[in-house]
């Protein structure tokens, strides 16, 4: 047994570092509650000083793309067009021209039509799901899993991927309007990636026709060959897109600390760093989602289209990882 050296501390003095140590870290957690909370504050009062012009602006977007009805109505609401102008530095005629190709996209795509059945193939192992919690201002969280990529079909990829974006958006708390992406990088690599063509079109999807609904993409952990993907796929990405990405790894305390701050690391999946010993579970997420689908077109004033709603997915494969 190694004898105490003059140097080290009493077991007194380390029960109270530890009892310190763990009273700071509580300190920082109330202190970065209180930054978000003086933020929104802070912002609001911003909001205040700004609200007369922007609240022009959409007028004059609402005036420019004149009168619509239907879906496109219910989607147009004054977020919406707010959305689009911050999307374009609130130029009307930019912002109305994105506005135009995106109600022309949903009227011939359909998304709020898309129904989990049609979809949940896609979703067996995982690869994108809704996740139960949500970050530290209360936003709505999808969870990418890349590496449990298990189809080829581009259309269907993309299907599955702009039916989650829609049922995130109708699961947003009231006042908020952007969603959180956790990317696990776990089992991924080059030869399981998908092809440039649709990260292509997934970053278009999300840029043109949901602008401002991602708050920000938290790429955890990935590897080193990640960097040949990403240096093509960066360039398919507008500025506002490309600075919401944040890349963090588990073996750095700074990016660590940016995930800390923007979750609760008791929520926190173990898979991004947290202590949540959660699993995905296809059966549960597949009741979940056919629930969502009733909400989805009662919201859209689809009722008809609650006849289609998925059976009990008896015949689903449940995965636990």
């Amino acid at each position: 047994m190694r004898s105490s050296s003059p140097t080290d501390p009493p077991p007194k003095a380390k029960e109270i570092a530890l009892s310190l140590s763990r009273h700071l870290h509580r300190l920082d957690l109330v202190l970065d509650y209180l930054l978000i909370m003086f933020r929104r504050k802070h912002n609001s009062h911003d909001d205040q000083d700004h609200a007369a012009p922007q609240e022009e602006k959409v007028k004059e977007l609402r005036a420019a793309i004149g009168p619509l009805s239907g879906h496109s109505l219910m989607f147009s609401d004054n977020a919406c067009l707010r959305r689009y102008l911050v999307a374009r530095n609130w130029n009307v005629d930019k912002s109305k021209k994105m506005l135009q190709e995106t109600l022309k996209w949903r009227e011939t795509y359909k998304p709020e039509e898309i129904r989990w059945h049609e979809v949940a193939v896609e979703g067996e192992t995982g690869k994108v799901y809704r996740a139960d919690f949500q970050d530290r201002e209360g936003r709505t969280v999808l969870v990418l899993r890349p590496g449990k990529q298990n189809t080829s079909s581009h259309d269907n990829q993309l299907r599955h991927l702009v039916y989650l974006l829609e049922n995130a958006i109708i699961n947003l708390p009231d006042g908020q309007e952007q969603m959180i992406w956790l990317i696990d990088f776990t089992g991924w690599s080059l030869s399981n990636s998908v092809p440039i063509k649709t990260a292509r079109e997934t970053a278009n999807i999300l840029q043109s026709h949901y602008p401002e609904r991602l708050a920000a993409a938290f790429l955890y952990n990935p590897p080193r060959i990640f960097e040949s993907f990403w240096k093509i796929v960066k360039y398919f990405l507008d500025p506002k897109t490309f600075q919401k990405v944040k890349f963090v790894y588990p073996k750095n305390e700074e990016s660590m600390g940016v995930m800390h701050k923007n979750f609760d690391p008791e929520i926190l999946p173990e898979e991004f760093g947290g202590k949540n010993k959660v699993q995905y579970d296809h059966d549960e997420f597949s009741k979940l989602m056919s629930k969502d689908d009733v909400k989805t077109a009662s919201f859209w004033k689809l009722e008809e289209k609650t006849t289609l709603v998925a059976p009990e997915p008896a015949h689903f494969v449940a995965q636990a990882s």
